[in-house]
């Protein structure tokens, strides 16, 4: 649910806040750690990330991507936000005593039972091998390489579903329109990733995003000739060539940058970008 904020002062005036029903703000503290501020640059002290540094202390929630405690049911306690990622996550109270952080699904709540296993229910927040989930049903946390745990379908209101199962294949549409083979046994969790307002929400001032970490970025054109491709020239005299560059002079659009022999263009069965 969104929150539109009175216009009592410039910095709420455009604001759109998300309620996200959350249940606690306070994480488990044995599930965090802490998380290193690099202001975007590598071991080196080179810049890699541009436009990063500042931005408030966070600790890093301890997420189960991988879903390994086959059999074992748990308990929902709680529904928390992350500032790690634009998802929400679920706090859980397994059987014999252990916690752990997963991605909620939108639906999830409080008290609800979820586990993971080759042979468990196709239900909400459970996670259970792709060959066992039925066609046309969403999911998200999907693993691209079993046991590895979940790496794509993760972030806010996403979620993919499945085509068709052919040979050892799952056949899979992803959020990207990309269609892609997936092996059979690889897990995925039941369910659309929470937080479905996550991309309608809207920051209201640039303080916010200080907060959030990220520093200014100032636009190519007002740059000087010498910083940018895109700089120089009399008064508002756009760019000055046929299309735009990245600051280091390469083609900043319609150029394809993906290796035509990358390892798993076989498994690709319809681009994201074919109409």
């Amino acid at each position: 649910m969104l929150k539109i904020h009175t216009p009592s002062s410039s910095g709420v005036r455009h604001r759109i806040d998300i309620d996200r029903g959350l249940t606690t703000d306070t994480p488990e503290k044995n599930l965090t750690s802490p998380v290193k501020k690099n202001s975007g640059r590598n071991a080196h002290g080179h810049v890699t990330t541009r436009h990063r540094g500042g931005g408030e202390k966070r600790r890093y929630r301890i997420v189960d991507f991988r879903r390994n405690k086959p059999g074992v049911d748990a308990r929902v306690v709680s529904i928390e936000y992350d500032p790690n990622r634009s998802a929400n996550i679920a706090l859980l109270y397994y059987r014999d005593g252990e916690k752990r952080y997963i991605l909620a699904p939108d639906g999830l709540v409080v008290d609800s039972r979820v586990v993971a296993g080759a042979d468990v229910e196709p239900k909400l927040g459970n996670a259970l091998p792709l060959k066992k989930i039925p066609i046309g049903m969403p999911i998200h946390n999907i693993e691209i390489k079993r046991g590895r745990g979940g790496q794509i379908v993760r972030s806010a209101g996403t979620a993919a579903l499945i085509q068709s199962k052919e040979d050892g294949f799952v056949v899979v549409k992803l959020p990207s329109g990309e269609t892609r083979l997936i092996k059979e046994d690889c897990f995925a969790t039941i369910g659309q990733v929470s937080n479905l307002d996550h991309k309608n929400q809207k920051i209201g001032k640039a303080g916010r995003k200080r907060h959030m970490g990220w520093r200014p970025t100032v636009r190519g054109i007002a740059q000087h000739p010498g910083s940018h491709p895109h700089g120089g020239g009399e008064g508002r005299s756009g760019i000055g060539m046929p299309g735009p560059k990245t600051p280091w002079g390469k083609p900043a659009l319609g150029k394809k940058t993906r290796n035509k022999y990358k390892y798993s263009n076989k498994y690709i069965v319809k681009d994201r970008r074919a109409k």
